[in-house]
């Protein structure tokens, strides 16, 4: 069931964006070489609750962390491990803090030291991929448009949309309707009205499509013919003529 939010709620959803936008800067800053995932999870769980927020991850369903570092073949739901980075890895640190019962859920690919041209364009095409869907949200275009504009940019670049994990609804719940999935058709799926509040979320691989869940933690996964995974998340807002985007970081901006 897809929740509209009030006017309460909206400012509940922005301030707990803007404090994950706060988070994911700081945590960032930490994905240089010699560095662990552990310590990120380590400081995330501190940093948040310094700030009278609670991580969204931690214990969820399970899962150990306060955040999810997914490196390199890791598609998603990476748990931390003591695996110190390395120069060339990329990065992507996700995380959700719940601030007066609403959560702010936002993600990025950071990248450790240098890297190929090649490599570098992939991890942009990731953040290009996904502000091309945020840029469909208005009222009365459709989940389809949301997914149709993120596999365009992507296939066109030669790479592959995961289909086994999706954008989602959030709000006083981590996980609500509806389901945002990084591909569709235009003008199908689940028509967008004004108070919405979701999640996108594209990610992307280098090689196929496929992935496949660790049979040891349950949880991180990885790309199924190990070729690199990039992402890029935000929440966002669907406004009486657009879209705001509640996690959008202080310096960042929309591609033009």
């Amino acid at each position: 069931m897809i929740t509209i939010k009030s006017q309460r709620e909206i400012e509940l959803m922005r301030a707990a964006g803007k404090l994950a936008a706060e988070c994911l800067r700081d945590m960032g800053k930490l994905v240089v070489e010699g560095n662990t995932p552990l310590q990120i999870d380590k400081a995330c769980r501190e940093w948040t609750a310094e700030r009278g927020a609670i991580p969204a991850p931690l214990n969820y369903k399970g899962f150990p962390a306060s955040l999810c570092v997914s490196a390199n073949n890791v598609v998603c739901h990476g748990v931390p491990t003591n695996r110190p980075f390395k120069n060339g890895d990329i990065v992507n640190l996700d995380v959700t803090p719940i601030l007066g019962g609403y959560h702010g859920d936002c993600n990025a690919t950071f990248i450790v030291g240098d890297i190929s041209d090649e490599l570098r364009r992939f991890v942009s095409t990731a953040w290009e991929s996904m502000w091309a869907g945020i840029k469909q949200v208005r009222p009365g275009n459709t989940v389809g448009d949301i997914g149709y504009a993120i596999s365009n940019i992507v296939k066109a670049r030669g790479y592959s949309v995961v289909l086994d994990y999706c954008g989602h609804g959030i709000g006083r719940v981590f996980h609500e309707d509806p389901a945002i999935v990084h591909m569709g058709k235009p003008k199908q799926g689940i028509v967008l009205k004004q108070g919405m509040t979701f999640t996108i979320e594209p990610m992307i691989n280098i090689g196929g499509y496929k992935t496949r869940v660790d049979e040891k933690d349950g949880w991180t996964v990885y790309t199924d013919d190990g070729s690199l995974s990039a992402q890029f998340e935000h929440t966002v807002l669907v406004t009486a003529d657009g879209v705001e985007v509640l996690t959008l970081g202080e310096h960042e901006k929309a591609p033009a």
